[in-house]
Protein backbone atom coordinates (compact mmCIF):
# COMPACT_ATOMS: atom_id res chain seq x y z
CA UNK A 1 0.00 0.00 0.00
CA UNK A 2 1.48 2.99 -0.99
CA UNK A 3 1.34 6.44 0.94
CA UNK A 4 -1.31 8.15 -1.69
CA UNK A 5 -3.31 4.70 -1.15
CA UNK A 6 -3.36 5.84 2.69
CA UNK A 7 -3.64 9.31 2.66
CA UNK A 8 -6.84 8.59 0.34
CA UNK A 9 -8.04 6.22 2.91
CA UNK A 10 -8.09 8.51 6.06
CA UNK A 11 -8.77 11.86 3.43
CA UNK A 12 -5.81 12.93 4.57
CA UNK A 13 -3.00 14.81 2.59
CA UNK A 14 0.69 13.30 2.78
CA UNK A 15 3.43 15.93 2.29
CA UNK A 16 6.51 14.37 0.49
CA UNK A 17 9.55 13.35 2.11
CA UNK A 18 12.16 16.29 1.23
CA UNK A 19 15.79 16.28 2.78
CA UNK A 20 16.81 19.35 1.68
CA UNK A 21 14.60 20.25 4.31
CA UNK A 22 16.97 19.30 6.48
CA UNK A 23 20.26 20.83 5.39
CA UNK A 24 20.39 23.44 7.92
CA UNK A 25 20.76 24.21 12.06
CA UNK A 26 17.89 23.48 14.80
CA UNK A 27 18.26 27.40 15.28
CA UNK A 28 17.84 28.47 11.37
CA UNK A 29 14.91 26.03 11.84
CA UNK A 30 13.25 27.93 14.44
CA UNK A 31 13.56 31.36 12.35
CA UNK A 32 12.31 29.83 9.03
CA UNK A 33 9.21 28.61 11.07
CA UNK A 34 8.63 31.76 12.52
CA UNK A 35 9.31 33.47 9.06
CA UNK A 36 6.57 30.96 7.76
CA UNK A 37 4.32 31.04 10.24
CA UNK A 38 4.41 34.30 12.11
CA UNK A 39 6.53 35.52 14.71
CA UNK A 40 3.38 36.51 16.90
CA UNK A 41 1.80 33.06 16.23
CA UNK A 42 1.38 31.24 19.76
CA UNK A 43 4.49 28.42 19.75
CA UNK A 44 4.42 27.23 23.22
CA UNK A 45 1.95 26.83 25.95
CA UNK A 46 3.40 26.19 29.14
CA UNK A 47 2.14 23.92 32.21
CA UNK A 48 1.69 27.08 34.04
CA UNK A 49 -0.68 28.04 31.02
CA UNK A 50 1.78 30.66 30.03
CA UNK A 51 2.14 31.65 27.05
CA UNK A 52 5.49 31.84 24.15
CA UNK A 53 4.90 33.30 20.80
CA UNK A 54 7.79 32.72 18.08
CA UNK A 55 9.29 36.10 18.88
CA UNK A 56 9.31 35.45 22.55
CA UNK A 57 11.33 31.97 21.64
CA UNK A 58 13.48 33.87 19.69
CA UNK A 59 14.62 37.01 21.68
CA UNK A 60 14.44 35.10 25.08
CA UNK A 61 16.69 32.04 23.51
CA UNK A 62 19.34 34.87 22.21
CA UNK A 63 19.35 36.62 25.44
CA UNK A 64 19.76 33.23 27.64
CA UNK A 65 22.15 31.47 25.23
CA UNK A 66 24.86 34.86 24.76
CA UNK A 67 24.55 35.05 28.73
CA UNK A 68 25.25 31.46 29.25
CA UNK A 69 28.18 30.93 26.72
CA UNK A 70 30.25 32.68 29.13
CA UNK A 71 32.92 30.12 30.49
CA UNK A 72 32.20 27.50 28.10
CA UNK A 73 34.19 27.12 24.59
CA UNK A 74 32.12 26.08 20.94
CA UNK A 75 31.26 22.74 20.49
CA UNK A 76 31.19 22.12 24.53
CA UNK A 77 28.15 20.16 25.66
CA UNK A 78 26.13 21.90 28.38
CA UNK A 79 24.55 19.50 30.24
CA UNK A 80 20.78 20.54 30.82
CA UNK A 81 18.00 19.27 33.74
CA UNK A 82 14.65 20.66 33.36
CA UNK A 83 10.88 19.40 33.14
CA UNK A 84 8.99 19.20 30.03
CA UNK A 85 8.87 23.30 29.49
CA UNK A 86 9.24 26.24 27.45
CA UNK A 87 12.15 26.88 30.09
CA UNK A 88 14.04 23.29 28.77
CA UNK A 89 12.95 24.26 24.58
CA UNK A 90 14.85 27.68 25.29
CA UNK A 91 18.03 26.34 27.06
CA UNK A 92 18.03 23.95 24.08
CA UNK A 93 18.05 26.52 21.67
CA UNK A 94 19.92 29.34 23.60
CA UNK A 95 22.83 26.99 23.89
CA UNK A 96 22.82 25.47 20.06
CA UNK A 97 22.19 29.34 19.08
CA UNK A 98 25.94 30.07 20.15
CA UNK A 99 27.71 26.86 19.31
CA UNK A 100 27.73 24.36 22.14
CA UNK A 101 26.11 21.29 22.46
CA UNK A 102 22.69 20.49 24.95
CA UNK A 103 23.46 17.50 26.77
CA UNK A 104 20.31 16.18 27.69
CA UNK A 105 20.35 14.62 31.67
CA UNK A 106 17.91 11.75 32.93
CA UNK A 107 17.27 13.18 36.25
CA UNK A 108 15.36 10.18 37.20
CA UNK A 109 18.87 7.84 36.53
CA UNK A 110 20.31 8.27 39.77
CA UNK A 111 23.75 10.09 40.51
CA UNK A 112 26.07 7.28 39.49
CA UNK A 113 23.75 7.57 36.41
CA UNK A 114 24.36 11.21 35.62
CA UNK A 115 27.84 11.32 36.82
CA UNK A 116 28.22 8.95 33.78
CA UNK A 117 26.55 10.85 31.44
CA UNK A 118 28.53 14.16 32.50
CA UNK A 119 31.87 12.55 31.96
CA UNK A 120 31.42 10.31 28.75
CA UNK A 121 29.85 13.81 27.17
CA UNK A 122 32.66 15.51 29.00
CA UNK A 123 30.41 18.22 29.96
CA UNK A 124 31.62 21.07 32.81
CA UNK A 125 28.37 22.52 33.22
CA UNK A 126 24.65 21.53 34.30
CA UNK A 127 21.58 23.84 33.74
CA UNK A 128 18.61 23.99 35.98
CA UNK A 129 16.32 25.66 37.62
CA UNK A 130 15.89 26.14 41.70
CA UNK A 131 12.07 25.77 41.32
CA UNK A 132 12.13 22.24 39.90
CA UNK A 133 14.81 21.05 42.22
CA UNK A 134 12.66 22.14 45.12
CA UNK A 135 9.25 20.46 43.79
CA UNK A 136 10.93 17.57 42.55
CA UNK A 137 12.84 17.41 45.84
CA UNK A 138 16.35 16.86 44.10
CA UNK A 139 18.77 19.10 46.50
CA UNK A 140 20.54 15.42 47.05
CA UNK A 141 21.46 15.08 43.84
CA UNK A 142 21.88 18.69 42.97
CA UNK A 143 24.74 17.65 45.74
CA UNK A 144 26.35 15.08 44.44
CA UNK A 145 26.49 16.59 41.02
CA UNK A 146 27.65 19.87 41.96
CA UNK A 147 31.40 17.31 43.18
CA UNK A 148 31.25 16.66 39.02
CA UNK A 149 30.11 19.65 37.47
CA UNK A 150 29.10 23.26 38.04
CA UNK A 151 25.45 23.81 38.55
CA UNK A 152 23.92 26.68 37.54
CA UNK A 153 20.45 28.09 37.96
CA UNK A 154 18.54 29.33 35.33
CA UNK A 155 16.91 31.71 37.57
CA UNK A 156 20.14 33.69 38.64
CA UNK A 157 21.62 33.92 34.65
CA UNK A 158 17.71 35.45 34.18
CA UNK A 159 18.45 37.72 36.98
CA UNK A 160 22.17 38.78 35.91
CA UNK A 161 21.07 39.24 31.88
CA UNK A 162 23.23 42.60 31.17
CA UNK A 163 22.28 45.10 28.82
CA UNK A 164 25.38 43.53 26.04
CA UNK A 165 22.97 40.10 26.24
CA UNK A 166 19.46 42.37 26.06
CA UNK A 167 21.61 44.40 22.41
CA UNK A 168 22.69 40.75 21.06
CA UNK A 169 18.91 39.39 21.51
CA UNK A 170 17.63 43.03 19.87
CA UNK A 171 19.36 42.99 17.23
CA UNK A 172 19.41 38.72 17.00
CA UNK A 173 15.67 38.99 16.67
CA UNK A 174 16.01 40.63 13.52
CA UNK A 175 19.02 40.04 11.87
CA UNK A 176 20.39 36.22 13.58
CA UNK A 177 22.93 35.51 11.00
CA UNK A 178 24.81 38.57 12.92
CA UNK A 179 24.68 37.24 16.20
CA UNK A 180 24.24 33.31 16.16
CA UNK A 181 27.09 30.89 15.23
CA UNK A 182 26.64 29.28 12.39
CA UNK A 183 26.30 25.50 12.76
CA UNK A 184 26.76 22.96 10.05
CA UNK A 185 23.58 20.37 9.52
CA UNK A 186 26.10 17.76 10.16
CA UNK A 187 27.75 18.85 13.38
CA UNK A 188 26.46 17.70 16.75
CA UNK A 189 22.97 19.54 17.90
CA UNK A 190 22.35 17.46 20.78
CA UNK A 191 23.52 14.53 23.33
CA UNK A 192 20.77 12.11 24.77
CA UNK A 193 21.45 9.08 26.48
CA UNK A 194 19.96 5.29 26.03
CA UNK A 195 18.13 4.19 28.66
CA UNK A 196 20.47 2.03 30.52
CA UNK A 197 16.87 -0.42 30.53
CA UNK A 198 19.62 -3.28 30.46
CA UNK A 199 23.19 -2.03 31.22
CA UNK A 200 25.23 1.44 31.77
CA UNK A 201 23.98 4.42 29.28
CA UNK A 202 25.66 4.66 26.61
CA UNK A 203 25.77 8.83 24.70
CA UNK A 204 23.84 9.37 21.61
CA UNK A 205 25.07 12.13 19.36
CA UNK A 206 22.58 13.35 17.05
CA UNK A 207 23.71 16.58 14.42
CA UNK A 208 21.12 19.06 13.39
CA UNK A 209 20.48 16.65 10.31
CA UNK A 210 19.53 13.99 12.43
CA UNK A 211 16.87 15.72 14.12
CA UNK A 212 15.18 17.76 11.10
CA UNK A 213 14.84 14.87 8.91
CA UNK A 214 13.17 12.89 11.44
CA UNK A 215 10.05 15.85 11.90
CA UNK A 216 10.35 15.61 7.94
CA UNK A 217 9.75 11.98 7.71
CA UNK A 218 7.24 12.18 10.55
CA UNK A 219 5.65 14.52 8.25
CA UNK A 220 5.74 13.02 5.33
CA UNK A 221 4.14 9.60 7.67
CA UNK A 222 1.53 11.06 9.01
CA UNK A 223 -0.93 14.11 8.15
CA UNK A 224 -0.25 17.51 10.61
CA UNK A 225 -1.88 20.75 10.33
CA UNK A 226 -0.94 23.78 11.44
CA UNK A 227 -4.56 23.79 13.37
CA UNK A 228 -3.62 20.85 15.59
CA UNK A 229 -3.16 21.23 18.91
CA UNK A 230 -0.23 18.60 20.51
CA UNK A 231 -0.21 17.38 23.89
CA UNK A 232 3.50 16.70 25.15
CA UNK A 233 4.05 15.17 28.58
CA UNK A 234 6.86 13.54 27.81
CA UNK A 235 10.80 14.02 29.05
CA UNK A 236 12.69 16.20 27.13
CA UNK A 237 15.69 13.97 27.88
CA UNK A 238 13.72 11.26 26.31
CA UNK A 239 13.84 11.44 22.17
CA UNK A 240 10.46 10.54 21.31
CA UNK A 241 9.53 13.83 24.15
CA UNK A 242 12.45 16.30 22.21
CA UNK A 243 11.55 15.72 18.39
CA UNK A 244 7.92 14.92 18.09
CA UNK A 245 6.91 16.69 21.48
CA UNK A 246 9.13 19.90 21.30
CA UNK A 247 10.56 20.35 18.32
CA UNK A 248 8.24 18.60 15.74
CA UNK A 249 5.21 21.15 16.68
CA UNK A 250 7.68 24.33 16.23
CA UNK A 251 8.98 23.86 13.21
CA UNK A 252 5.54 22.83 11.83
CA UNK A 253 3.24 25.65 13.18
CA UNK A 254 1.90 23.58 15.48
CA UNK A 255 0.76 24.71 18.99
CA UNK A 256 2.33 22.42 21.46
CA UNK A 257 1.07 21.94 25.44
CA UNK A 258 3.29 21.09 27.60
CA UNK A 259 2.93 19.11 30.86
CA UNK A 260 6.21 18.91 33.46
CA UNK A 261 5.37 15.22 34.35
CA UNK A 262 3.42 12.26 32.76
CA UNK A 263 2.88 10.97 35.86
CA UNK A 264 -0.80 13.33 37.31
CA UNK A 265 -3.18 11.82 34.72
CA UNK A 266 -6.32 13.34 36.59
CA UNK A 267 -4.51 16.64 35.00
CA UNK A 268 -3.37 15.75 32.36
CA UNK A 269 -6.55 14.81 30.96
CA UNK A 270 -8.17 18.00 32.36
CA UNK A 271 -5.80 20.07 30.53
CA UNK A 272 -6.20 17.92 27.17
CA UNK A 273 -10.07 18.53 27.65
CA UNK A 274 -9.46 22.40 28.36
CA UNK A 275 -6.44 22.98 25.87
CA UNK A 276 -8.85 21.03 22.98
CA UNK A 277 -5.59 18.88 22.16
CA UNK A 278 -5.87 17.37 18.81
CA UNK A 279 -2.63 15.08 19.38
CA UNK A 280 -1.72 13.00 22.21
CA UNK A 281 1.80 11.70 22.85
CA UNK A 282 2.58 8.72 25.09
CA UNK A 283 3.62 5.60 26.21
CA UNK A 284 1.82 1.84 26.75
CA UNK A 285 2.23 2.85 31.08
CA UNK A 286 1.03 6.47 30.97
CA UNK A 287 -1.94 6.66 28.35
CA UNK A 288 -3.41 3.53 30.25
CA UNK A 289 -3.40 5.76 33.20
CA UNK A 290 -5.30 8.47 31.29
CA UNK A 291 -8.00 6.09 29.61
CA UNK A 292 -9.01 5.31 33.56
CA UNK A 293 -8.48 8.96 34.87
CA UNK A 294 -11.23 10.37 32.66
CA UNK A 295 -15.04 10.20 32.23
CA UNK A 296 -16.48 9.97 29.04
CA UNK A 297 -15.73 12.61 26.48
CA UNK A 298 -12.81 13.86 28.21
CA UNK A 299 -10.76 13.14 25.64
CA UNK A 300 -12.77 13.51 22.51
CA UNK A 301 -11.21 16.36 20.91
CA UNK A 302 -8.16 13.87 20.40
CA UNK A 303 -7.81 13.45 16.62
CA UNK A 304 -4.40 10.96 16.87
CA UNK A 305 -3.08 9.17 19.64
CA UNK A 306 0.43 7.96 19.04
CA UNK A 307 2.27 5.35 21.15
CA UNK A 308 5.47 4.76 20.86
CA UNK A 309 8.66 3.67 23.32
CA UNK A 310 7.13 0.18 24.69
CA UNK A 311 4.47 -1.99 22.92
CA UNK A 312 1.03 -0.73 23.18
CA UNK A 313 -1.24 -3.95 25.02
CA UNK A 314 -4.26 -5.22 23.59
CA UNK A 315 -5.91 -4.03 27.03
CA UNK A 316 -5.07 -0.24 26.50
CA UNK A 317 -6.28 -0.14 23.27
CA UNK A 318 -9.40 -1.79 23.83
CA UNK A 319 -10.31 0.27 26.77
CA UNK A 320 -9.96 3.84 24.84
CA UNK A 321 -11.83 2.54 21.70
CA UNK A 322 -14.51 1.50 24.38
CA UNK A 323 -14.69 4.50 26.29
CA UNK A 324 -13.68 6.89 23.56
CA UNK A 325 -14.18 5.97 20.53
CA UNK A 326 -10.38 6.93 19.57
CA UNK A 327 -8.17 4.05 17.82
CA UNK A 328 -4.60 4.19 19.11
CA UNK A 329 -1.41 4.30 17.05
CA UNK A 330 1.15 2.50 17.87
CA UNK A 331 4.99 3.52 16.31
CA UNK A 332 8.73 2.17 16.94
CA UNK A 333 11.78 4.31 17.57
CA UNK A 334 14.94 4.45 18.70
CA UNK A 335 17.19 7.31 20.85
CA UNK A 336 20.05 6.32 17.78
CA UNK A 337 17.21 7.06 15.51
CA UNK A 338 16.37 10.50 16.79
CA UNK A 339 13.53 8.30 17.24
CA UNK A 340 10.86 7.74 14.48
CA UNK A 341 11.52 4.74 12.81
CA UNK A 342 8.05 3.33 12.17
CA UNK A 343 4.32 4.14 12.91
CA UNK A 344 1.04 3.18 12.09
CA UNK A 345 -1.05 5.38 10.43
CA UNK A 346 -4.48 6.55 9.88
CA UNK A 347 -6.11 4.28 7.21
CA UNK A 348 -3.30 2.06 7.92
CA UNK A 349 -3.02 0.80 11.14
CA UNK A 350 -3.06 -2.56 11.25
CA UNK A 351 -2.55 -3.94 15.40
CA UNK A 352 -0.13 -6.14 16.55
CA UNK A 353 2.65 -4.06 14.40
CA UNK A 354 4.32 -0.83 14.58
CA UNK A 355 3.60 0.03 11.03
CA UNK A 356 5.51 1.00 8.27
CA UNK A 357 9.29 2.80 7.74
CA UNK A 358 9.51 6.55 7.87
CA UNK A 359 10.50 7.23 4.18
CA UNK A 360 14.25 7.26 3.36
CA UNK A 361 15.55 4.67 6.32
CA UNK A 362 17.27 1.48 4.18
CA UNK A 363 16.70 -1.58 6.79
CA UNK A 364 18.27 -5.02 6.65
CA UNK A 365 17.19 -8.54 9.05
CA UNK A 366 20.49 -10.81 10.50
CA UNK A 367 19.46 -14.31 10.91
CA UNK A 368 19.21 -15.24 15.01
CA UNK A 369 19.12 -18.84 15.67
CA UNK A 370 15.96 -20.09 17.09
CA UNK A 371 13.74 -17.61 15.71
CA UNK A 372 11.99 -18.60 12.85
CA UNK A 373 10.28 -15.88 10.64
CA UNK A 374 12.31 -12.72 11.92
CA UNK A 375 15.70 -11.22 12.24
CA UNK A 376 17.85 -8.34 14.10
CA UNK A 377 17.13 -5.60 12.54
CA UNK A 378 19.81 -3.00 11.36
CA UNK A 379 19.06 0.45 9.50
CA UNK A 380 20.64 3.11 8.13
CA UNK A 381 19.38 6.56 6.91
CA UNK A 382 19.18 10.13 7.20
CA UNK A 383 17.46 10.69 11.04
CA UNK A 384 20.57 7.69 12.16
CA UNK A 385 22.74 9.28 14.53
CA UNK A 386 26.59 10.45 13.46
CA UNK A 387 27.86 7.76 16.61
CA UNK A 388 27.68 6.65 19.81
CA UNK A 389 29.84 7.93 22.88
CA UNK A 390 31.46 5.95 25.31
CA UNK A 391 32.37 5.87 29.04
CA UNK A 392 36.54 4.44 27.33
CA UNK A 393 36.88 7.46 25.18
CA UNK A 394 34.68 10.60 26.37
CA UNK A 395 33.92 13.32 24.62
CA UNK A 396 34.72 11.76 21.23
CA UNK A 397 32.09 10.18 18.44
CA UNK A 398 32.64 6.49 17.64
CA UNK A 399 30.87 6.60 13.57
CA UNK A 400 28.66 4.01 12.65
CA UNK A 401 30.32 1.44 10.45
CA UNK A 402 29.06 1.90 6.70
CA UNK A 403 26.37 4.12 8.45
CA UNK A 404 24.44 0.65 9.89
CA UNK A 405 22.70 1.42 13.12
CA UNK A 406 22.22 -2.34 15.05
CA UNK A 407 18.93 -2.12 16.77
CA UNK A 408 19.44 -5.16 19.02
CA UNK A 409 15.67 -5.75 18.31
CA UNK A 410 14.27 -8.54 16.60
CA UNK A 411 11.57 -8.05 13.99
CA UNK A 412 9.41 -9.66 11.43
CA UNK A 413 8.65 -7.44 8.28
CA UNK A 414 5.58 -8.88 6.04
CA UNK A 415 5.07 -8.38 2.21
CA UNK A 416 3.29 -4.47 2.66
CA UNK A 417 6.33 -3.30 5.13
CA UNK A 418 4.42 -3.91 8.59
CA UNK A 419 7.08 -4.67 10.99
CA UNK A 420 5.89 -6.53 14.26
CA UNK A 421 8.35 -6.82 17.62
CA UNK A 422 9.87 -9.90 18.60
CA UNK A 423 11.75 -8.39 21.35
CA UNK A 424 15.20 -7.28 21.89
CA UNK A 425 18.09 -10.04 21.71
CA UNK A 426 18.78 -9.18 25.12
CA UNK A 427 15.36 -10.17 25.77
CA UNK A 428 15.21 -13.56 24.92
CA UNK A 429 16.49 -17.02 26.86
CA UNK A 430 17.62 -20.32 26.47
CA UNK A 431 15.58 -22.83 28.41
CA UNK A 432 17.20 -26.01 27.34
CA UNK A 433 17.87 -25.52 24.26
CA UNK A 434 15.05 -23.60 23.36
CA UNK A 435 14.57 -19.56 22.71
CA UNK A 436 11.99 -18.11 24.96
CA UNK A 437 10.98 -14.78 24.05
CA UNK A 438 10.58 -12.77 27.50
CA UNK A 439 8.03 -9.78 26.01
CA UNK A 440 6.12 -13.10 24.74
CA UNK A 441 5.65 -14.04 28.66
CA UNK A 442 5.18 -10.47 30.28
CA UNK A 443 2.00 -10.33 27.01
CA UNK A 444 0.71 -13.59 28.90
CA UNK A 445 0.54 -12.13 32.33
CA UNK A 446 -0.84 -8.93 30.64
CA UNK A 447 -3.89 -10.79 29.05
CA UNK A 448 -5.04 -12.30 32.13
CA UNK A 449 -4.19 -9.90 34.71
CA UNK A 450 -4.79 -6.97 32.59
CA UNK A 451 -5.01 -4.59 35.88
CA UNK A 452 -1.34 -5.27 37.29
CA UNK A 453 2.62 -4.62 36.04
CA UNK A 454 4.81 -7.12 35.03
CA UNK A 455 8.20 -7.91 34.25
CA UNK A 456 9.97 -11.48 32.93
CA UNK A 457 13.87 -11.81 33.00
CA UNK A 458 15.84 -14.96 32.83
CA UNK A 459 18.38 -16.06 35.44
CA UNK A 460 20.81 -18.76 35.24
CA UNK A 461 19.52 -23.03 35.65
CA UNK A 462 21.96 -25.85 36.11
CA UNK A 463 20.11 -27.53 34.43
CA UNK A 464 18.30 -26.18 31.33
CA UNK A 465 20.82 -22.71 30.72
CA UNK A 466 18.20 -20.57 31.86
CA UNK A 467 15.00 -20.50 33.68
CA UNK A 468 12.36 -17.71 33.29
CA UNK A 469 10.73 -15.51 36.43
CA UNK A 470 7.55 -14.06 36.07
CA UNK A 471 7.68 -10.69 38.48
CA UNK A 472 4.23 -9.07 38.56
CA UNK A 473 2.50 -6.89 41.27
CA UNK A 474 -0.60 -9.27 41.27
CA UNK A 475 -0.45 -11.02 44.92
CA UNK A 476 -2.52 -13.52 43.87
CA UNK A 477 -0.87 -14.61 40.43
CA UNK A 478 -0.32 -17.98 40.27
CA UNK A 479 1.40 -20.51 38.07
CA UNK A 480 -1.90 -23.20 37.46
CA UNK A 481 -3.70 -19.75 36.28
CA UNK A 482 -0.75 -19.00 33.32
CA UNK A 483 -0.91 -22.76 32.28
CA UNK A 484 -4.22 -22.64 31.88
CA UNK A 485 -4.75 -19.06 30.21
CA UNK A 486 -1.71 -20.94 27.78
CA UNK A 487 -3.17 -24.07 26.80
CA UNK A 488 -6.67 -22.22 26.16
CA UNK A 489 -5.13 -20.06 23.74
CA UNK A 490 -2.26 -22.21 21.60
CA UNK A 491 0.74 -20.57 23.00
CA UNK A 492 3.73 -22.59 24.05
CA UNK A 493 3.96 -24.49 27.24
CA UNK A 494 7.83 -22.62 26.97
CA UNK A 495 6.46 -19.40 27.69
CA UNK A 496 5.63 -20.62 30.85
CA UNK A 497 7.59 -18.93 33.80
CA UNK A 498 9.56 -21.34 36.12
CA UNK A 499 9.09 -19.03 39.43
CA UNK A 500 7.15 -16.16 40.04
CA UNK A 501 7.75 -12.79 42.55
CA UNK A 502 5.62 -10.90 43.79
CA UNK A 503 6.30 -7.46 44.64
CA UNK A 504 4.63 -3.84 45.60
CA UNK A 505 5.43 -2.25 42.54
CA UNK A 506 7.95 -2.83 39.29
CA UNK A 507 10.59 -0.32 38.91
CA UNK A 508 10.35 2.20 35.97
CA UNK A 509 12.60 4.62 34.35
CA UNK A 510 11.42 8.62 33.82
CA UNK A 511 10.39 7.29 30.12
CA UNK A 512 7.86 4.64 31.54
CA UNK A 513 10.42 1.75 30.54
CA UNK A 514 10.52 -0.99 32.48
CA UNK A 515 14.04 -0.77 34.37
CA UNK A 516 14.51 -4.33 33.77
CA UNK A 517 18.27 -3.67 36.00
CA UNK A 518 16.55 -2.99 39.10
CA UNK A 519 14.33 -5.98 38.83
CA UNK A 520 16.99 -8.76 38.06
CA UNK A 521 18.89 -7.73 40.97
CA UNK A 522 15.27 -7.54 43.06
CA UNK A 523 14.97 -10.84 42.03
CA UNK A 524 18.58 -12.13 42.77
CA UNK A 525 18.23 -10.71 45.99
CA UNK A 526 14.82 -12.30 46.85
CA UNK A 527 16.15 -15.99 45.40
CA UNK A 528 19.03 -15.39 47.70
CA UNK A 529 16.93 -14.27 50.42
CA UNK A 530 15.16 -17.73 49.58
CA UNK A 531 18.31 -20.01 49.42
CA UNK A 532 19.89 -18.63 52.75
Amino acid sequence: MSLATVAAASGEEIVPFDITRAEKSIFDALIGARAQYGGKRVAIVDGDERVFSYDDLVRMSLALGHALKKGTRPGEAVGVMLPTSAGAVLTFFAIGAFGRVPAMLNFTAGAAGLKSALRIAKARRVLTARRFVEIAKLEGLIAELSQAADIVYLEDVRENVSLHDKAVAAIGQFVPSLVISRAAHDTPATILFTSGTEGEPKGVALSHRNLLANVEQVRSHIALYPTDVLFNPLPTFHCFGLTVGALMPLFLGIKAVFHPTPLQPHEIVRRIKASGATILLSTDTFISQYARAGEQGDLSSLRLSVCGAERLRDETRALFRRKYAIELLEGYGVTEASPVVAANQPGANRHGTVGRLMQGIQSKLEFVEGIPGAGRLFIKGPNVMMGYMLASNPGMIAALPDGWHDTGDVVSIDEEGFISIKGRMKRFAKVGGEIVSLAVVENVASALWPDHAHAAIATPDPRKGEQVVLVTTNAEASRHDLVGWVHNHGVPEIALPRRIVTVECIPVLGTGKTDYVKVQNMVQDQLAQTAA
